[in-house]
């Protein structure tokens, strides 16, 4: 059954609908477990472990998104603003957490546009989030 919310976000563009592929879902997660890996590499600056965990955060969040039968639109501006609020109605993720997600996007868009810098706290945050978020998808899949 379709989310009226989702079903809203269709028909004013941000969400186009596309059919539901295990395949594509398996493909994306394993992409989402790799950049929860590799966000763990010491070598690296903060500033790239955290997009590599958001982006991991953000792939679960698509990933929601899919297993309802839709994908953001990239036909408008703002399309990646759509996955992670719409978490609440795809994989039932409550509204703090959906704060939280939403100021590490921010924090991401300032360190990638703005060149702000990331802090330990917050690259601690965005990875615990990111293997909360992939512990929700696997049960979520698990439960089939």
């Amino acid at each position: 059954m379709t989310s009226t919310p989702l079903a809203n976000l269709e028909k004013i563009g941000s969400l186009d609908p596309v059919p539901v592929s295990s395949e594509l879902v398996q493909r994306i997660a394993t992409h989402a477990r790799q950049q929860l890996k590799d966000s763990s590499i010491e070598q690296a600056s903060n500033e790239t472990r955290f997009d590599c965990a958001y982006n991991a955060i953000r792939a679960v969040a698509d990933i929601g998104l899919l297993l309802k039968g839709y994908r953001p639109s990239t036909k408008k501006p703002g399309h990646h603003q759509i996955s992670i609020p719409s978490l609440g109605h795809t994989l039932n993720v409550d509204a703090a957490t959906i704060r939280l997600l939403d100021a590490l996007r921010r924090q991401r868009s300032g360190s990638n546009y703005d060149g702000d810098s990331v802090t330990e706290a917050a690259l601690s945050e965005c990875r615990r989030q990111a293997h909360a978020m992939l512990a929700l998808l696997n049960a979520t899949l698990a439960d089939g």
